[in-house]
């Protein structure tokens, strides 16, 4: 529950520090003192988008900040997962505001993103405003609160996790089908590339074997003539290198016994014979291997014009490439074959997931179904002590199709009196029958969601006298079991039920308006209430009024 609200340098309020109670709090005040600043000051908190023109004035910051007590809401696991220091007794929500449109939000003094703020936000306090009465027309709303009733929330995401796998399959099958359309238009050129690719014949290594043979077939000439000279350098009879080393070598061996040092030199140049011999040996092979056939290089030259013009076609660079295309294709032409087997499988497949997902939506309908019977029990006997005897409250389902939050079309149905035909209720109602519905069904929902902070923003508008009683009445007994109700109203009857009250006033300063908050005593408390009921001028009258309003002799 919240304890302790701070606000500083915000609109009109230069600084406010006050406590709360739990139970039934009203919060009175004059229209234009200040109550919608205190309740824009919560929103802040709540993770509200802010504005920098909120900012009082002349302040360079603005800071609101508060502290609730969550030891009875088993909130541990929200901290724990966001690495956020838990105190449960006393948790402090911290937004700064600064002129220059800068915003910081802190939880326990930890600075957090604005969304984490609302994530808990969301657990901590639900402001139920005037403006939310609009919500009680739209189907998410009613479908909303069923569930809350159906407490359906693990069928729930069962259901999700479901209904998301079959909208999968869903999406795939519609890109199949768009693959297979995009596909059989253009099978007939997908065949006539793979075709050509294979026609021709690819063989990984054929290019750089083919460019060299080429490269060697064009310069037969040159080779043919560098290896001739060679060859005559080597083994010319008369001045062979071959022959003069041979020679060498023998008239070296012939001395050696008269000077041995020349058998080493001997030897080098025995070797040196050897190798050169086996070197002339080698060219002259290859001399007689030289063989240039301009037919064989038409052909060889056509091959690889061949070659070049599919890279240049399919805008690749190596053969290669060439092959992973044929191959691409020759896999995209088998899909397109195969393609009536493979959209009957899925077919098949999001077939069964649409079975599963209907058959838990299906519980979730009976489950609703349920929770709709309680539910109009319980708005029936609220109603009817609001001033409705012969109101008539319908939740009609019907069946529609799978959708993310099931299979059912919901609408709450309403007459406030049995001549008048159930129709949807945000087409039939008036304001003060929507607020006293919206607090029916509030009040219902706050004893399955455990909430620690409710908030009623003018609940009361359209209602008077005995009806406010019983609003108030309501809103007592919801804030019973340690829940904190708060009510901003301008109706006596609902401010006398509150176990604290505080006022919101304004007041004109030299420095400009300013707006206080304060909690009342008894005695002011009566002062307040007699003023609601009796204007500027309290009469006596309207002090013992607001004496019995609030049981005090």
């Amino acid at each position: 529950m919240l304890k302790q609200l701070y606000i500083k340098n915000y609109a009109l309020i230069d600084q406010l520090d006050i406590n709360f109670e739990s139970g039934f709090s009203v919060i009175t005040g004059e229209t234009g003192a200040g109550k919608s600043i205190v309740l824009g000051a919560i929103g802040l908190l709540l993770g509200q988008r802010a504005d920098s023109k909120s900012i009082k004035q002349g302040a360079e910051k603005c800071v609101i900040e508060a502290h609730f007590d969550l030891s009875r809401y088993q909130m541990e696991a929200f901290f724990e997962q966001n690495d956020i220091e838990y105190d449960a007794e006393d948790t402090i929500v911290r937004r700064e505001l600064t002129a220059a449109g800068k915003s910081r939000a802190f939880i326990n003094d930890e600075p957090v993103a604005l969304s984490l703020m609302k994530e808990l936000g969301d657990q901590l306090v639900d402001v139920h405003s005037q403006h939310q009465n609009l919500l009680l027309g739209k189907q998410d709303f009613q479908l909303e609160v069923i569930d809350i009733v159906a407490d359906d929330e693990a069928l729930m995401a069962h259901y999700r996790e479901s209904y998301e796998k079959m909208h999968a399959t869903e999406r795939e099958l519609e890109d199949m089908r768009q693959e297979i359309a995009r596909n059989q238009q253009q099978v007939d050129f997908l065949r006539f590339q793979f075709n050509e690719l294979d026609a021709a014949g690819l063989v990984d290594g054929e290019q750089d074997e083919l460019e060299q043979k080429q490269e060697r077939m064009t310069h037969a000439e040159d080779i043919k003539q560098a290896l001739y000279e060679t060859d005559t350098l080597l083994m010319n009879e008369a001045t062979g290198a071959v022959g003069a080393l041979r020679k060498a070598a023998s008239s070296l061996h012939s001395i050696e016994h008269v000077l041995p040092e020349l058998k080493d030199l001997a030897e080098r140049l025995n070797s040196c014979y050897i190798e050169a011999k086996d070197v002339a040996s080698d060219v002259s092979g290859q001399l007689e291997d030289v063989d240039f056939d301009p037919a064989e290089l038409d052909h060889v030259n056509a091959r690889l014009d061949k070659i070049y013009d599919l890279e240049k076609k399919y805008r690749v660079e190596t053969i290669g490439e060439l092959i992973s295309q044929r191959d691409k294709l020759k896999c995209q032409l088998d899909a397109i074959d195969n393609s009536d087997d493979a959209l009957t499988s899925l077919e098949r497949r999001l077939q069964k997931e649409r079975n599963d997902a209907t058959e838990i939506a299906e519980k979730l309908t009976k489950k609703r179904l349920e929770a709709s019977h309680l539910i109009y029990k319980k708005m029936i006997a609220s109603l009817q002590l609001l001033g409705m005897p012969r109101v008539t409250f319908q939740i009609q389902i019907d069946k529609a199709d799978l959708g993310p939050k099931g299979q059912d079309r919901v609408a709450f149905l309403f007459s406030a009196n049995s001549s008048t035909p159930l129709l949807p209720i945000a087409q039939v109602a008036s304001g003060g029958e929507i607020a006293r519905v919206m607090l029916s069904l509030k009040a219902m929902i706050s004893g399955v969601v455990k909430l620690p902070t409710i908030i009623f923003d003018e609940v009361d508008t359209g209602v008077s006298g005995k009806i406010a009683e019983q609003m108030a009445q309501i809103m007592s007994d919801m804030g019973q079991n340690g829940r904190q109700v708060i009510s901003i109203t301008h109706l006596p009857q609902i401010a006398a039920k509150g176990c604290a009250h505080y006022k919101v006033y304004k007041e004109e300063t030299d420095s400009g308006t300013k707006s206080h908050m304060q909690r009342l005593t008894n005695d002011e408390r009566i002062n307040e209430i007699a003023q609601m009921l009796s204007g500027s001028d309290i009469s006596s009258a309207a002090i013992e009024n607001a004496r019995q309003l609030l049981k005090i002799s």
